[in-house]
């Protein structure tokens, strides 16, 4: 399938609650689910909800089945004192996919949500069939507290003024807690050492815009994939699925409609 063929009218999605492990979970869906595509499940980041990933869901709804969870903790699902880390968020992605009667996914994630995709890749391969990583963090280089914010101050200014609403209601909804606490995960996680474990056909989109995630480092994570294939987006910075959806959305649907 030619991404040039490809038309991306904006779908709604709907939304329903789901019990997974006994929690409450939000989940945003669309598109339709007999159509023997293989259903796209989309990863947030950092504290904020899957509403910022609703511009591309939309888009590619039209194409495949897509499902929009918020995490549990994050975003409307139910918010446990437990805070979960990289792992156990991992396994509990997986145990969605169970709970959905899905036998095997795409998972695309941005950023935070690329840690969780690659652990579930070691962890509970069996679920996944491709990988999308946008923007995955954390570069080695920079995993330190002073740098990530900083960055993080730059990748802001570089998104739409449209984003920062949702930021700032989604990281007022995960509160400052577990912000901190989850953000400390990602200065301890060593996503390099994993990546040579994922095992299935994975694209790596980054902005170029994107000061969290330079060239480099997404140059050195695509080397580092067995079978990665790295795409930079001119027009993006580090939220591509928010800032630059019908881009992402051609490439994703060219990535998964390859053999």
């Amino acid at each position: 399938m030619e991404s040039r063929d490809l038309g991306f009218a904006q779908q709604k999605l709907a939304a329903r609650r789901i019990m997974v492990n006994g929690l409450d979970l939000y989940l945003r869906y669309g598109g339709e689910e007999d159509t023997g595509r293989l259903p796209l499940i989309l990863i947030h980041g950092l504290s904020v909800s899957g509403r910022y990933m609703t511009p591309t869901a939309r888009r590619l709804a039209a194409h495949f089945p897509v499902y929009v969870p918020d995490l549990p903790g994050f975003g409307r699902s139910q918010k446990p004192d437990h805070v979960f880390n990289i792992t156990e968020l991992a396994h509990f992605v997986a145990d969605l996919i169970e709970a959905l009667e899905l036998e095997q996914v795409a998972l695309l994630g941005n950023s935070f949500g690329c840690e969780i995709i690659t652990t579930l890749a070691v962890h509970r391969p069996q679920r996944l069939a491709r990988a999308i990583l946008v923007a995955p963090t954390a570069d080695p280089r920079g995993r330190h507290v002073i740098y990530m914010l900083a960055k993080g101050m730059r990748t802001l200014v570089r998104e739409p003024f449209s984003l920062w609403p949702i930021l700032v209601r989604d990281y007022l909804a995960a509160g400052p807690r577990r912000t901190v606490r989850t953000f400390f995960y990602i200065l301890q996680d060593p996503i390099e050492d994993r990546l040579p474990h994922v095992r299935v056909p994975t694209l790596v989109v980054s902005g170029a815009h994107d000061p969290i995630v330079p060239r480099r480092w997404a140059e050195e994570a695509t080397r580092l994939l067995p079978q990665g294939r790295l795409v930079i987006v001119e027009e993006g910075a580090h939220a591509v699925n928010y800032d630059a959806p019908d881009r992402l959305a051609h490439l994703v649907c060219d990535f998964l409609s390859a053999p």
